[in-house]
């Protein structure tokens, strides 16, 4: 695909300088060196869906972060970090709508003024591919060591260690790393028509392309052909890559490929999907125009999108 690495989350370029994790103390000590902040999964922008925003090291929000402060990298600016405010507990009285499908709701840290944590998804397409970048980062690290406190070899708690890419049980010595999950995430296409589906819950009208997990000793086109015969009873043969997207919701890497069906026939299983239906290019441009009576555009931001917006122009390899 020309421009694959486009696609929102990848491509900035960032020097994640991994010679410095071992020793941080003299990069965290550089006056340049910044922070970005995090809360329940949440980025710190400067106003409503404004820019990433970066606090000194010694900025007074610090006082409520949690015990692990990740080392991102260096870019143009200098070294940035990332925490999470482990110790911040606002009265939330949103909270009914916090944990939504995408969750609308501002909160405001009395540290840092007008700046407000905002939902990444909602927030994503308006970022520099640097800060988009920083912030899936820090989120699926921090995210990480928030439910990997324990070890997973004897019990016991574990601690941060190499600038926050690594735990170390103090009890047995294991190491444990971040994960990240890989999903193939499928454009099936027979002749001019597109396969799309919508889970159980998704707003009215949401149709994406079909996802799933790879399975442990599994190549990614194996992946590819049974997660869509299992989730729509169609067959696949070729198999292409086309792009990724690290997707920190909360730790998967979205693999793009394109599958041509050898079947048409649906056959859905109804506990993955609430429906699967073939989409004809005519109509799927009308889709992504906003102009399809049942169908809505795909989520900008979102790998699905950028590989049907692909599609739509014929700038596929």
């Amino acid at each position: 695909m020309k421009h694959a690495e486009t696609v929102t989350f990848g491509g900035s370029g960032l020097d994640r300088a991994a010679q410095l994790r071992g020793d941080i103390a003299a990069t965290a000590a550089d006056l340049a060196a910044r922070c970005i902040v995090i809360w329940r999964g949440k980025v710190l922008t400067d106003g409503d869906g404004g820019p990433l925003l970066r606090v000194p090291l010694d900025h007074p929000v610090m006082a409520d972060a949690g015990e692990v402060r990740l080392f991102l990298g260096v870019d143009d600016a200098g070294p940035v970090f990332a925490v999470s405010l482990d110790h911040w507990d606002p009265d939330l009285p949103e909270a009914d709508q916090m944990g939504s499908f995408l969750d609308p709701t501002l909160q405001q840290h009395p540290a840092t003024g007008n700046a407000v944590f905002a939902e990444l998804r909602a927030i994503m397409m308006g970022l520099t591919p640097r800060d988009a970048e920083l912030a899936a980062t820090a989120k699926a690290v921090l995210g990480w060591h928030q439910s990997h406190r324990f070890c997973s070899a004897c019990g016991a708690q574990s601690e941060a260690a190499d600038a926050g890419w690594r735990r170390s049980c103090p009890a047995c010595g294991t190491p444990h790393f971040p994960r990240t999950d890989p999903v193939v995430i499928m454009l099936i296409t027979s002749g001019d028509d597109v396969l799309v589906g919508r889970s159980p819950g998704w707003p009215e009208g949401m149709y994406s392309l079909l996802a799933g997990f790879v399975e442990p000793g599994e190549t990614i086109e194996a992946a590819v052909r049974r997660e869509v015969f299992e989730e729509a009873g169609v067959r696949v043969g070729a198999v292409s890559y086309l792009a990724s997207q690290p997707w920190a919701f909360p730790s998967s890497l979205m693999i793009g490929c394109r599958g041509e069906a050898t079947s048409t026939t649906i056959t859905l299983d109804p506990v993955e999907l609430e429906d699967a239906i073939w989409v004809s290019r005519e109509d799927m441009a009308k889709a992504a125009q906003g102009q399809h009576p049942t169908i809505k555009p795909a989520r900008k931001g979102a790998i699905a999108h950028f590989l049907l917006e692909n599609w739509l122009a014929d700038t596929l390899d």
